[in-house]
């Protein structure tokens, strides 16, 4: 049995953000993830900017996230969106590369320290009370953790 201080489970982008920061704060971290090769892949949309996601991307990055420095990474084309209109809706937009924006989070998530990505399928939530204390994988190993965040 492995014990953590945070499990996340889930290897999309919400998970890879859960994981680094709780990593970045000082806790032992488990990212919990089916193919580990397929954790930070992108959504169908490679775009990561504009009005309403660029927001979200300087909040993240507000807390030293992952997803802007990914994009910088991944980057294979920048635009300005709304530039003929007031500087209220205009918003930057990056087109990435999914190889090359993956292959960042994964480089990012190795290079965190504290921060162990585990292959596995997460088959059952271990309870403790009524609180989630850990889970099973469906190749029977047990992990533990004092708090487990579900990003899947």
């Amino acid at each position: 049995m492995h014990s953590f201080d945070v499990m996340v489970i889930g290897g999309g982008h919400a998970g890879c953000e859960a994981a680094a920061v709780a990593a970045r704060m000082g806790a032992r971290v488990a990212l919990v993830s089916f193919d580990l090769d397929a954790i930070g892949a992108m959504s169908c949309n490679p775009a990561i900017g504009g009005l309403g996601k660029g927001h979200l991307v300087r909040e993240v990055d507000a807390f030293d996230g992952l997803i802007g420095r990914a994009a910088d990474a991944g980057a294979i084309h920048y635009r300005m969106l709304n530039r003929s209109k007031g500087s209220a809706v205009q918003g930057p937009r990056v087109q990435a590369d999914r190889k090359l924006f993956k292959a960042a989070i994964q480089r990012l998530l190795k290079e965190q320290g504290d921060l162990t990505l585990v292959a596995g399928e997460a088959a059952a939530l271990a309870f403790d009370g009524g609180r989630v204390v850990g889970i099973a994988l469906a190749d029977g190993t047990r992990l533990m953790a004092q708090a487990v965040v579900l990003c899947t």
